[in-house]
């Protein structure tokens, strides 16, 4: 979505208007997806700077969101959107499938940064994303920090944590059962070494209960071959 037509998407809606003042621009691009959910609570891993739990917020005011953000720049400016707001607590924290302090690569363009190395296609297809830093940061599973009790259902599983998705949702395996959705990133082709590809991140979350049911936000390469996608599942009945 260009820059114009997403500013122009937010001031339309005065509950995204204080993410303005820190820099965080609320993911309208998921608006489509979101708007419409029946859910009582959320958990945003790969927060970031708080553009989707501030979409959350916006169009579900009700819900109650958990987030997890381990580098400390997007997770300070998290902090500031946010205040000390009841309804959504943040972690700096990564998740994944065993408790580690490790290095995360640090992008130009923070939201990029990841567990994974980038590669060459990344760098070709999103320019500016290329590592500029290395910062340590802790990783744990998620129930580590939130039981049952904690996600009131309905709820959703939101992950975008360039191309950490399977070891996220491994980390997520033992509450898998207490979401109704996930919407996850995936990908086609290889933009962070050794990262599991769609087919793979489908495969896991269909063998644990979950069908997907939407493709949204595709990027596609010069050629307009798919590269990622955002990708909704539901849990079967």
């Amino acid at each position: 979505m260009k820059r114009v037509e997403k500013v122009a998407r937010i001031l339309r809606h005065r509950g995204f208007w204080r993410g303005l003042v820190v820099g965080t621009y609320a993911a309208v691009e998921h608006e489509h997806v979101i708007r419409n959910l029946d859910i009582a609570s959320a958990v945003d891993i790969g927060a970031n700077r708080g553009q989707f739990s501030l979409l959350l917020s916006g169009l579900l005011p009700s819900v109650r969101i958990y987030a997890f953000e381990p580098l400390s720049r997007p997770a300070s400016a998290f902090r500031r959107l946010f205040g000390t707001s009841s309804r959504v607590t943040l972690y700096q924290e990564a998740i994944g499938a065993a408790e580690m302090t490790t290095g995360m690569y640090v992008s130009r363009h923070d939201d990029s940064s990841s567990l994974l190395p980038s590669s060459a296609l990344q760098h070709e297809i999103f320019p500016g994303t290329e590592s500029v830093a290395e910062e340590q940061v802790h990783v744990v599973p998620l129930d580590q920090r939130l039981g049952p009790q904690d996600l009131l259902e309905p709820a959703l599983l939101k992950l975008d944590v360039q191309g950490y998705e399977l070891a996220a949702l491994r980390g997520c395996e033992s509450l898998l059962n207490r979401f109704a959705h996930v919407y996850v990133e995936i990908s086609f082709r290889e933009l962070y070494l050794g990262q599991p590809l769609a087919g793979e991140v489908i495969e896991f979350l269909n063998r644990r209960g979950f069908d997907p049911t939407g493709i949204y936000n595709v990027v596609s390469d010069s050629r307009g071959l798919a590269v990622q996608a955002d990708c909704m599942f539901e849990r079967k009945l």
